[in-house]
């Protein structure tokens, strides 16, 4: 029996739509069931009719209620009591927190400008309106310093626009007719599991499943050939393959010719791009790499998955890049089961956001000039006292963006607002960025569901609603179906709606404008009635209601670039870019090196990355038990060569450090890591952590080659054994104290 045929004939039960806030690229419909005696939700199943959800919740969001419902939910508003840091607090009304957080935001704005107020937040929900919606009103209308939100796929991003003009992609359906299904970089089973049904649906009609990967993840297990690659080098890897096409003659000619620009300067710059050279940079052999780029080329329709971690490093943009011109070079966008998948989000770039985020708010705050923009990847230097590091943390994403000087930097940082999201923990170069929040000077409020890392450094922590309590409408980046979420059950105890809590700042700072007035389905109502693009003529609220999502008025079966039309410059895939060169860039495919590559360390010998553990999303789900107990505790993947040549054995704990840090964490000696890799499943909770830190203690405010982006995965780190007692190696009560700083 499922779970709608349960609840279904229950009289006492109320089904309510609903869809997922986090970020994954599933973006999966769900309903709950809702006992209607007590308000409870009793159940929490995956949509049965959406057409990728297909009635079925990862493992994480199945246990949705659990989290709802969790004794440690923040249920009232808190004021600190005691040191920055200590996590101390005391009840306080709403009313009063309101008042004395806004006195305080006014004297900021009055002695350094609204610019020393800054927001932080991501993806904490993926919600359009709980997201960034009545908070841009409120930001737009402070004056408040703008922030520039690269931590996750922006080098990516851009690297794939310069190709092919947006962030569209095959459709996640379309899987299952591809007879050749590359999954790069991406660790579908954990990070985009409603992808792998399709990919099986493929492997039944006589598919092959091959991934590239610098770890056998769960994924590369599942499939049908493990490819290993040294990471930051799939650019290269690209490069060749393209080589091996066009040296034998593989191309899609005619493809070629009608659809992309740039191919005979293509052809010249791979021509240098042996299977042998690459071979060097990506560990593969020659001749696997020779008889990759022929499988690829003529076994169609051929269909290739992307994910954010591949350009997570220096050279990530043009990494991605390059992988993106292979479907037009072989013609794979013609069938159906062809082309590339990074993200869908670019179906929606024609999403109207003004009615949204009122940006003409702006010309009320008193700014006779736009707000800094701020790189969130640098929180560390952006609240940094010193002006030249402040400068640093200015966003400047391109190569002809002028560095900004310490004249440049603006004032200090004086007001921190967080809201969906977890610098302490998830921001890198740790140790700057916990240096930051415990300045007494830095005011700082702190919007959750749970007393986290960040909340810990709270002068006010403010009890925010989950996805059960709240409306929003939520825009997928897997797939292209619009989805509203109707709130199951009453908020829990005083918690509020993020746009409720920006709702009351506005009051309380005295703004009177009519965008402060609107509730939030008027608000929604009115953004879905704004929109006048073609795609979105089946997106109208009537139906979001009924169904709870909508599929985008695009051609079924979508085949996006059959026949061209690229969202580029010239209408086409462009192999060459007047746009790159004209940002200061390469015009053509090339490898960027990653900066591990470049900067060599003799002690700093291993390269680490740290991709999604499994049972986590960022830090969400973190926290509690259940997951925490899954992932057992914080570790290290490294290869029996590696552990052999330092003497750490399997279970063991090793201390992981660079110059910026360091943090201990349990070995696990294992040959499904690449030799001279080491992998750290992320992200943990400092405060569930061994010694109070994470793996961000090691990572780097460094920004990758393209839009500014975080390089998570390009970080060289010692790894050393701690052992108890006396011998080689520190003890763990003496790595404990160094990671303390005692």
């Amino acid at each position: 029996m499922t779970h709608r045929e349960r609840y279904h004939s229950d009289p006492q039960i109320r089904i309510v739509n609903g869809v997922c806030p986090h970020d994954c690229p599933d973006t999966c419909a769900w309903q709950v069931a809702v006992d209607q005696s007590t308000g409870q939700a009793v159940g929490i199943w995956g949509h049965p009719d959406h057409p990728v959800t297909r009635g079925r919740l990862c493992g994480k969001v199945d246990r949705y209620l659990e989290r709802t419902y969790h004794p440690d939910r923040l249920t009232q508003p808190l004021k600190r009591v005691g040191p920055k840091g200590s996590g101390q607090f005391a009840p306080i009304s709403w009313g009063q927190a309101i008042q004395e957080i806004a006195q305080r935001l006014q004297q900021v704005a009055q002695e350094w400008g609204p610019e020393a107020i800054l927001p932080f937040s991501y993806a904490g929900t993926m919600g359009l309106l709980q997201g960034e919606g009545m908070a841009s009103r409120f930001f737009n209308r402070l004056g408040a310093s703008r922030l520039a939100r690269t931590i996750c796929s922006e080098a990516g991003f851009e690297g794939y626009l310069y190709s092919l003009g947006a962030a569209i992609g095959q459709e996640t359906e379309s899987f299952a007719h591809a007879r050749l299904i590359l999954i790069w970089g991406s660790n579908t089973l954990t990070s985009n599991m409603h992808l792998w049904p399709f990919v099986q649906e493929a492997r039944c009609q006589g598919a092959r499943v091959i991934v590239i990967d610098p770890a056998r993840t769960r994924t590369a297990r599942a499939a049908d050939e493990w490819i290993p690659i040294r990471p930051g080098t799939d650019g290269a890897l690209a490069l060749a393959m393209m080589h091996v096409i066009i040296q034998e003659g593989l191309q899609d000619q005619e493809y070629v010719a009608h659809y992309t620009l740039g191919f005979p300067q293509l052809a010249e710059r791979v021509a240098e791009w042996t299977p042998q050279r690459a071979a060097t940079i990506t560990g593969i052999p020659p001749a696997r790499i020779a008889q990759l780029a022929r499988e690829y080329a003529t076994t169609q329709p051929a269909a290739i998955r992307i994910n954010y971690g591949i350009q997570r490093h220096q050279g990530g943009g043009m990494a991605v890049r390059n992988i993106a011109c292979l479907p037009a070079l072989v013609g794979a966008w013609r069938r159906y089961g062809g082309g590339i998948q990074l993200s869908t989000s670019g179906g929606f770039r024609h999403l109207d956001f003004r009615t949204l985020h009122r940006p003409e708010l702006l010309q009320r705050s008193g700014l006779d000039h736009p707000p800094r923009t701020i790189n969130m990847i640098r929180l560390g230097d952006a609240l940094s006292l010193d002006p030249a590091r402040r400068a640093r943390a200015l966003y400047h994403p391109r190569p002809v963006d002028p560095i900004p000087g310490p004249e440049e930097a603006g004032p200090p940082v004086k007001a921190l607002i967080v809201y969906n999201s977890n610098p302490a923990a998830v921001a890198p170069d740790q140790s700057a960025v916990t240096a930051g929040l415990a300045r007494e000077d830095l005011f700082t409020v702190v919007l959750e569901h749970f007393q986290t890392d960040t909340a810990d450094y709270a002068d006010y922590l403010l009890p925010a609603t989950t996805q059960l309590e709240h409306w929003d409408i939520l825009k997928p980046y897997g797939h292209y179906f619009l989805a509203l979420n109707r709130p199951a059950i009453a908020p829990l105890g005083q918690s509020l709606p993020n746009s409720e809590i920006f709702r009351r700042l506005a009051r309380a700072l005295g703004f009177d404008d009519p965008a402060f007035r609107q509730d939030d389905v008027s608000i929604l109502q009115e953004f879905v009635a704004s929109q006048r693009h073609p795609d979105f003529a089946t997106v109208r609220w009537e139906a979001l209601l009924e169904q709870g999502f909508v599929r985008l008025n695009l051609p079924q079966p979508f085949r996006p670039f059959a026949e061209g039309g690229f969202p580029t410059p010239s209408g086409k895939c462009e192999f060459f870019s007047q746009r790159m060169a004209d940002d200061g860039y390469d015009p053509l495919p090339t490898w960027t090196p990653p900066g591990h590559w470049r900067e060599s360390s003799a002690q700093e010998d291993l390269l680490l990355i740290s991709p999604p553990a499994h049972s986590f999303l960022n830090t969400t789900f973190a926290n509690l038990e259940r997951f925490r107990r899954r992932e057992k505790e914080p570790r290290l993947w490294i290869h029996p060569e590696d552990a052999a040549a330092r003497g750490i054995e399997d279970g063991s704990p090793v201390s992981v450090g660079n110059r910026r840090g360091q943090v201990l964490l349990t070995a696990r000696v294992t040959e499904d890591i690449t030799p001279g890799v080491v992998l750290a499943p992320t992200i943990w909770w400092r405060k569930f952590s061994p010694d109070g830190r994470n793996v961000n203690q090691v990572t780097a405010q460094t920004e990758a080659d393209m839009g500014a982006a975080g390089t998570f995965y390009d970080v060289r780190v010692w790894v050393k054994p701690v052992r108890e007692g006396t011998g080689s190696g520190a003890s763990r009560q003496e790595a404990l104290a160094i990671t303390q700083g005692d």
